[in-house]
């Protein structure tokens, strides 16, 4: 937004693909208080201007409300302090960047909404001022193994189901009562794998080996969702190796601004993926924020990491890779069970992966097999969807999924993301359960 004697001025948006720029976190600069809040000011004065993100997150209608509210609805009549309630808004789903603003870079405006909002993360992490409860869930690999020792997970499920913990854990740690919590495994994922000797087929852009990343959900959450992934790729004549060892992607972490912390994790995690290409291994992961932290926002925190920009062209989306061994002949279509109909949502962390419906068009393969597609926000959005003070906006940011959901009378409902599609299931009666892709999958092609 230009300024004409002090007032905003409309100019023609950007129509150029937007670009990203890397994130320059390791220069002291980048956590100035003065600085952040300049930068606040002339992005919010460009927001307020155009306003066309008014229907994504609850951080545009908390800005757009206290400008409105203020004594001169304008930006500069809104305090400075109270800027972080917009920033505490944004779980960095990089909609308003990816599908709505037309001020991205190479616009020289360079508005990139999310990245400035992680800006302001970051510098109150390394203030400490962020909350105790949101440290605690950033930390999946230690609430994770603590969860998965055998008595501690009996308990913790227990407590879970109990309305009467739920809501001392909500008084306690401010985790709303209401809100899904994944239940907790003893037989971890990683516990119960067992590998298969297949002789692997290459195909173009593929090696038809895959290191498979389970990821923190996929491994003490939800182990049945990587096994299936497993499943799904042997049926298919892939090579599945799982790593020896892994850490959380980091996107808890990057969500609540604790870059130092997703350097720890980068610095576990990618030297040994990186190995494993340079061994002939293509990556995949579950679950699409993790796929979406190694394709794009590793590369961008660690733009001179060589290692990080090798990984980053190895990494695929599970039914992305299924597809481009199709185009190459390498794809079983011999589907045995159709799949009804499916009303699928189509999570963030996947539409801004640029890759396209690759979720829709392989199911679409399965004979007698219709899908409902809906794109939209499910409001979970990593840990925003069980914060006591978020689940309220959260449920009515999902309520319209919900209600095509639930209109589309479908045989299946899910959603890339499983943390979603249990968020979506929670605003539903009837107790609807959500089913993931790959079991969905692995039901078409009868694999037992």
């Amino acid at each position: 937004m230009e300024q004409d004697n002090g007032k905003s001025v409309m100019r023609e948006g950007n129509l150029e693909a937007p670009t990203r720029h890397a994130i320059s976190w390791q220069d002291p600069a980048y956590f100035d208080a003065t600085a952040i809040n300049a930068e606040l000011f002339r992005v919010f004065d460009i927001c307020h201007g155009c306003r066309r993100c008014f229907n994504l997150c609850q951080s545009f209608p908390t800005l757009f409300d206290l400008i409105d509210n203020s004594s001169g609805m304008e930006v500069k009549d809104v305090s400075p302090s109270d800027y972080s309630r917009v920033v505490d808004q944004c779980y960095l789903c990089d909609m308003c960047y990816m599908t709505k603003c037309p001020y991205v870079p190479p616009h020289p405006w360079n508005v990139d909404f999310p990245h400035l909002m992680l800006r302001a993360k970051a510098a109150k992490f390394r203030d400490g001022k962020t909350r105790f409860r949101d440290r605690v869930l950033a930390s999946t690999d230690a609430v994770g193994r603590l969860a998965g020792i055998p008595v501690v997970t009996d308990i913790v499920n227990a407590a879970n189901r109990n309305g009467v913990a739920r809501k001392v854990l909500e008084t306690v740690l401010g985790v709303d009562h209401r809100a899904h919590i994944p239940s907790y495994h003893s037989k971890t994922f990683r516990k119960g794998w067992r590998s298969q000797d297949i002789e692997p087929v290459t195909t173009p852009g593929t090696t038809g080996r895959v290191a498979l990343f389970a990821t923190c959900y996929g491994n003490y959450n939800e182990p049945e969702l990587a096994a299936d992934l497993a499943k799904v790729f042997y049926h298919n004549g892939i090579s599945v190796r799982v790593l020896d060892e892994e850490r959380c992607c980091g996107m808890p972490r990057l969500e609540v601004g604790d870059l130092d912390g997703v350097a720890a994790l980068k610095e576990f995690n990618i030297p040994r993926l990186a190995a494993l290409v340079d061994e002939g291994y293509d990556i995949i992961a579950p679950v699409p924020s993790c796929v979406l932290m190694f394709k794009q926002e590793l590369p961008l925190l660690f733009p001179d990491d060589e290692r990080v920009a090798k990984v980053r062209k190895a990494m695929f989306d599970p039914f992305d890779y299924l597809l481009l061994r199709h185009k190459g002949g390498q794809m079983r279509t011999d589907f045995k069970n159709p799949l009804g109909k499916v009303a699928y949502h189509v999570p963030c962390h996947q539409r801004v992966q640029n890759i396209g419906l690759k979720t829709r068009d392989l199911l679409m393969m399965v004979p007698g097999t219709t899908i409902e597609v809906i794109e939209r926000c499910s409001g979970h959005d990593g840990t925003y969807g069980v914060k006591r003070e978020f689940y309220e906006d959260a449920v009515k940011i999902g309520r319209p999924v919900v209600k095509r959901i639930q209109d589309a009378a479908p045989d299946h409902f899910m959603s890339d993301c499983p943390i979603a599609g249990h968020h979506l299931a929670n605003g539903m009666s009837g107790g609807s359960a959500p089913i993931s892709r790959y079991a969905l999958l692995r039901r078409a092609y009868g694999i037992e």
